[in-house]
């Protein structure tokens, strides 16, 4: 089977940064009143700023799924969708970040505020309001935006931490084993083949015992470097540990797959990483699944891992496909 590549999940829009000068908070008013959207609008904008206007929730939905404004000020009767139906719309979407909702209204009894707010809203302003009093709700809203957004960056870095290798800046075992059940169980779906190659630097122990453990890092991070420069965008890299790598090549065979870790291979070889060109080669194991067929990935890697031994029995700076006669143990 031959290498095809395959789309990618896309992800998810980024929220903006509340904070950042260079990307304007986006906010918007929704009111039928021309008047009112325009004094709002004035009295809004600035440079860390940008206000856009709706006349009714209808034109304001469609705003928000495709600009996602991060601050809502909106009117609570308007024509087609009022204020609380665009306030339980935003509720039940799954847009990228947090909105928050300032509504908008002449009602002032105590039982309209509890149903505006029952009804999604963050915060409730009565006409006709007061521009001080209007500044410091907005100014409330921006500030839980920035904590939201505090959180999710936290988050964010957290995630990352927790499935990085810190040496390399590759996934971890824990996170390229993750990878490689969710792509085998993609290309079971898809009835495609997976390969995997598990890739060991050759005579690494000598270059700690020659150079330092600092320059054998240097070597890891450079050999993970190129590992990751020449495989495809859709693979995956991982540090399987110590001088270990685990490549993941999704929707290709044994024969295709080999040819690809063999590539990178005579490249990584041709690669000097401060020790002089071909003095860091690397040797790998290559195991793959029947298209379509179930395989337990605890087996495949086994399979590879036997395949890797033998390329190290063969001389070294190789790669050896796994074959069922000659490999299994």
């Amino acid at each position: 089977m031959s290498e095809q590549p395959h789309a990618d999940t896309p992800n998810a829009p980024s929220p903006p940064d509340v904070a950042d000068a260079s990307n304007p908070l986006l906010m918007m008013v929704v009111d039928d009143d021309r008047l009112t959207c325009l004094t709002l609008r004035r009295s809004l904008a600035n440079e860390d700023r940008e206000v856009v206007t709706a006349p009714d929730g209808e034109e304001a939905w469609k705003i928000i799924r495709e600009r996602h404004p991060r601050l809502i000020i909106t009117d609570w009767e308007m024509p087609r969708l009022d204020g609380p139906g665009l306030v339980a719309r935003i509720r039940d979407s799954d847009l990228p970040s947090y909105t928050y909702v300032i509504l908008l209204t002449a009602r002032s009894e105590s039982d309209d505020i509890v149903d505006g707010l029952d009804c999604g809203a963050d915060d409730y302003l009565t006409k006709p309001f007061n521009p001080q009093e209007l500044r410091a709700r907005v100014g409330i809203g921006e500030r839980i935006l920035r904590l939201e957004d505090h959180l999710l960056d936290t988050q964010a870095a957290l995630r990352e931490l927790a499935t990085t290798d810190m040496l390399t800046g590759l996934l971890n075992r824990r996170a390229i084993t993750e990878r490689a059940l969710a792509e085998l169980e993609r290309c079971e779906r898809a009835g495609s083949s997976l390969s995997v190659a598990l890739v060991d630097v050759d005579h690494f122990k000598r270059v700690n015992d020659t150079h330092g453990h600092m320059v054998g890092d240097r070597v890891l991070r450079a050999v993970a470097d190129a590992l990751t420069s020449n495989v495809r965008p859709y693979d995956h890299v991982g540090r399987w540990g110590g001088e270990e790598f685990l490549l993941v090549l999704p929707e290709v065979d044994g024969d295709a797959g080999t040819a690809l870790a063999d590539r990178v291979r005579a490249r990584l070889a041709a690669t000097d990483m401060g020790l002089g060109p071909g003095s860091v080669t690397v040797s790998m194991g290559v195991a793959s699944t029947a298209p379509g067929q179930h395989s337990d990935l605890d087996a495949l890697l086994s399979r590879a891992d036997q395949a890797l031994y033998a390329a190290k029995d063969a001389g070294r700076n190789r790669v050896h496909l796994f074959d069922e006669a000659r490999d299994a143990a």
